[in-house]
């Protein structure tokens, strides 16, 4: 495998990544001819199929699998040279990539405002997704670090609390619960639940929770998917169901008044928030400064939550 080539593996990563020749083609300013060129030396080269390809879809080998993840981590290399080469003689003292999933904006942008506050000269670059496109960030060495609420389980991930991130149950002010105590969980199975789609650590946290109740995940279990914290906290307050969230997404409304939260039992459930990174990706001077910022400053930008029963807390 000595004489494969950059092009060749950002050809068959673009691919990957697009599942499409034309759409890989486009991104690279090549012709779509020069894409399977570029994969077919480089299958030569490794001396294995890289794809099944089945009519359209692309399929990788576990041979494809393998270069698929080198080539990350030679992305990431480069990238970090860049990252260093950079701050030589007198140049930007460095940049920082930060994956934040998409609950924590509540309070992540905050922190990170202030870090760019105190570190006018590190420059600061921010992704935003659920919890499954930042752990694929994550695998592709595509951020320094990341917050979010429930880290992988890999042994290659290093990870930090930064402090409790409870999830509750909410509903509109007038909900003809929200004046019941202790109330159990599966005699809200009938209400219209409001549920973050596939992907997102507060639907894994809440399927858990009900199959831990012994209730069965069925076709008609929630009454809405929705991908967004704000058009479920919107469609709660126009009164289209409850929703099971975290609670610092709703903190605001909470305080103002247009949400309650419903006295369930065994709620709030408290999970931790984290910062999360590649043991083996190594750490730029200003990735290292804000690692160590919210390890040390995280904790104080978390929302306050009214309503919250602090005996009820559950840990996990």
């Amino acid at each position: 495998m000595k004489n494969l080539t950059l092009k060749q593996l950002r050809a068959f990563s673009t691919l990957i990544r697009t599942k499409s020749v034309t759409k890989t083609a486009e991104i690279l300013h090549v012709t779509p001819p020069a894409v399977t060129t570029q994969l077919r030396i480089l299958e030569e080269e490794v001396g294995l199929p890289l794809i099944n390809r089945t009519g359209k879809t692309f399929r990788l080998t576990q041979a494809g699998v393998e270069v698929l993840a080198a080539t990350s981590r030679i992305n990431a290399a480069l990238a970090e040279c860049a990252t260093a080469i950079e701050g030589i003689d007198g140049g930007s003292r460095g940049r920082v990539t930060i994956g934040v999933v998409s609950t924590a904006k509540y309070f992540a942008p905050k922190a990170i405002a202030q870090f760019a506050r105190i570190n006018e000269d590190v420059d600061v670059r921010l992704i935003v997704g659920n919890r499954r496109e930042i752990i694929e960030a994550l695998d592709d060495y595509k951020v320094d670090c990341a917050i979010m609420g429930r880290p992988p389980e890999e042994p290659g991930i290093n990870r930090t609390i930064i402090g409790d991130h409870p999830h509750i149950v909410i509903a509109p002010p007038d909900h003809p619960l929200r004046n019941e105590r202790n109330i159990p969980l599966n005699k809200l199975i009938s209400e219209s639940m409001l549920i973050r789609e596939y992907g997102s650590g507060t639907r894994l946290l809440f399927e858990t929770m009900l199959v831990e109740l012994g209730i069965t995940i069925g076709e008609n279990t929630f009454g809405m998917e929705i991908s967004s914290n704000e058009t479920i906290k919107q469609s709660v307050m126009a009164g289209l169901g409850i929703s099971f969230l975290s609670a610092h997404a709703v903190s605001r409304e909470l305080q103002d008044g247009l949400l309650v939260v419903l006295d369930v039992a065994g709620l709030p459930r408290i999970r931790q928030w984290f910062v999360v990174r590649q043991h083996d990706k190594r750490m730029m001077p200003a990735a290292i400064k804000f690692y160590e910022f919210m390890l040390n400053n995280g904790k104080q930008f978390l929302p306050g939550i009214p309503q919250l029963q602090p005996a009820k807390r559950v840990i996990i």
